[in-house]
């Protein structure tokens, strides 16, 4: 169900056109049109059309005009709505809550194209034109706000969005299971209120007499009343977010309803990703958006592919444990490399596969042979606070992937972009990926995530102490001075994570002092739905040990925290000096080597007793002390002096 462009329908011309009356569903998004695998709604409706469905897609609808819903039509069984590939609040905000100036999302890169909770608004905009249709939402900002939530934006606790939205049911995680599931029962003529029994949803319900081996979770309002009890409640959905050993959960509302989470959808096997992936995409954007200059989005991930799914990472500051899981699924290699030879042929391939990866790029089998069967372990992580015994640490399969996606025709060079969970590669007794990887897979700089340097923080985040980081730095630039090369690492650093005080702020400050290193921009911690940092930030508790952390709320001690990670930068010459006033350590204010600031305002980027680096800024520092001898200071030419923002 395509037409002569190859896309799916956005005006009802367009769907008469194609002879439908009616269309099955329609997808509402927050987004613009892309028909790539890399965007959410492009999926769900390739996948709901590969079964027989007619669908047709709403962008970006005026949410201030009722009538902008309604261009469609009323769908046969039921709209489809989500915000978008991104939560709306993070994708409108900051952390500072400024309002972001460009939507990469948006065609011409253009902001405030859909509102804010927009799968919220975009749900009770349907529900007052069309009363009894079904809706169905899903996408990350559903996803993650599928039960009782902390939202950042309004320092609120909120209900679960279905309860807000108005919608029916919710298709939380990436969805390709449940949404056909879901179809295929509408169109059989069960009533959507009806749908309790599939994977991967959320339903609302008064009556619990047909459920059994569900864990009762604390009420909303006793989780109003008593944020611990909210830290409990999380701790227990956390542990409950496999399919294999997962419970149904429910939690109890006012006037007798509740929310019920299903078990997750079980992961998709190689054929059924593969499968996914085979969907006649045309991977780009909506021709009619040409005009404003297309979507900007596209950029990232036109020529990407990905490899895999899932994390068993556990970040405590990620989500993925929450939308995607802890079980590794994989496409074929031959899947993988139909996808690149066809954008080979793309009349802008330059030549160059910019990324080939996922979440934890090096993450091609699931961590150990007991997830098969049993699941992934409840109450422990597979890689920290220590690697876990069982852990299965082999790069063999990604490693033969790489070298086959080098070999093919008109390909220049094979990047790994998405992250390298460096303490994993460290464990791998075989170097040979890790040569490969420095010799073949990277554009000058590889991007890791240390966080931190503090193992308190690090505890916090679920990362590995920094030894690891430590010994993974030395071990990558002896790799590169074996090949002849002169790559750097572009750290991620966190400021204002749980568990950071100015202490560990200071500390962080001093590594980076010792490296030689400052980066460009920093990412403050960034409270987003359904983490484990998220609710230490708003409960005051480790949901996992249920003890008190320390949280970083203030806004002035964040921007101090901040500005200590960028010391050098003169702007925070006066957040610095207060910092290290603050936390006793004006030892670190003089002329001396070791010293952050001399004791007036400083002038340019100049360091105390440093002065010689200052000639040619960035490029020249590295290159000056390369030619110096010495392990400290060859560590600092193995990091450039560039960082990216980024969102968590």
């Amino acid at each position: 169900m395509s037409l002569a462009n190859g896309f799916l329908p956005m005006t009802m011309e367009e769907v008469l056109e194609l002879g439908i009356k009616q269309l099955d569903f329609i997808y509402v998004t927050g987004d613009a049109y892309v028909d790539h695998p890399s965007f959410g709604h492009a999926i769900i409706t390739r996948l709901l059309c590969a079964h027989g469905y007619h669908v047709g897609i709403i962008s970006q609808p005026d949410w201030k005009q009722d009538d902008s819903i309604t261009v469609l039509g009323a769908p046969r069984l039921g709209f489809l709505v989500s915000s978008g590939n991104m939560d709306s609040m993070v994708n409108h905000y900051y952390v500072s809550k400024k309002h972001r100036e460009t939507d990469a999302y948006t065609p011409g890169g253009t902001a405030y194209k859909r509102p804010d909770h927009a799968t919220v608004v975009y749900s009770n905009l349907i529900r007052k034109k069309y009363r009894h249709t079904p809706i169905i939402i899903g996408g990350i900002e559903a996803s993650l706000r599928r039960m009782a939530h902390y939202d950042y934006w309004s320092d609120s606790f909120k209900r679960s969005i279905l309860l807000d939205s108005q919608a029916d049911i919710i298709s939380y995680g990436m969805g390709e299971k449940s949404i056909i599931e879901i179809a295929d029962a509408l169109n059989s003529g069960i009533s959507v209120r009806d749908l309790s029994f599939i994977a991967g949803t959320v339903y609302k319900t008064k009556d619990l007499d047909g459920l059994y081996n569900y864990e009762l979770l604390p009420s909303y309002d006793d989780m109003m009343a008593d944020k611990r009890l909210y830290a409990k409640s999380f701790r227990i959905q956390h542990d409950n977010t496999d399919p294999f050993n997962g419970k149904t959960l429910v939690e109890p509302y006012s006037n007798g309803v509740y929310v019920v989470q299903n078990v997750p959808q079980k992961p998709l096997s190689t054929q059924e990703m593969d499968d996914v992936y085979a969907l006649p995409y045309q991977r780009t954007y909506h021709p009619s958006y040409e005009a404003q200059g297309g979507v900007p989005a596209i950029a990232e991930i036109k020529f990407s592919l990905i490899s895999n799914r899932g994390c068993f990472g556990g970040c405590n500051f990620c989500a993925l444990t929450f939308h995607q899981g802890r079980t590794i699924q994989v496409r074929s290699h031959e899947s993988i490399i139909e996808e690149a030879t066809r954008m080979i042929q793309e009349n802008d391939f330059k030549g160059y596969i910019h990324d080939v990866g996922g979440p934890t790029a090096n993450f091609r089998q699931p961590s150990c042979q007991k997830q098969l069967q049993a699941g992934v372990c409840k109450h422990r992580q597979c890689l920290c606070p220590k690697p876990c015994p069982n852990l299965e640490v082999d790069h063999s399969d990604y490693l033969s992937l790489l070298r086959k996606l080098r070999k093919l025709p008109n390909v220049k060079k094979v990047f790994v972009r998405s992250g390298i969970r460096f303490d994993y590669l460290m464990l791998d007794k075989d170097d040979t990926f890790f040569q490969e990887l420095v010799e073949h897979h990277i554009s000058g700089q590889l991007k890791v995530a240390p966080e931190h340097i503090c193992d308190v923080v690090l505890s916090r985040m679920g990362k590995p102490e920094n030894a690891v980081y430590e010994a993974f730095t030395e071990k990558y630039r002896k790799l590169n001075q074996r090949i002849g090369k002169n790559q750097f690492l572009v750290p991620y650093l966190m400021s204002s994570h749980p568990g950071s005080t100015l202490k560990e702020a200071v500390a962080l400050a001093e590594y980076l002092r010792d490296i030689g290193y400052m980066p460009e921009q920093v990412q403050d911690f960034y409270p987003t739905p359904s983490t484990m940092s998220t609710v230490m930030y708003y409960t005051g508790v480790d949901p996992a040990t249920m003890k008190p952390v320390y949280v970083c709320k203030n806004p002035h001690e964040k921007a101090m925290q901040r500005a200590l990670i960028q010391y050098r930068n003169p702007k925070n010459y006066d957040l610095v000096r207060e910092a290290l006033k603050l936390a006793g350590r004006e030892d670190l204010i003089g002329f001396g080597r070791k010293c952050l600031i001399k004791p007036g305002k400083m002038t340019g980027e100049t360091i105390p007793g440093k002065e010689h680096r200052n000639k040619n800024k960035t490029d020249g520092f590295s290159k000056k002390v390369s030619q110096k001898p010495g392990r400290k200071k060859t560590i600092r030419n193995v990091h450039k002096q560039k960082n990216l923002t980024r969102d968590h």
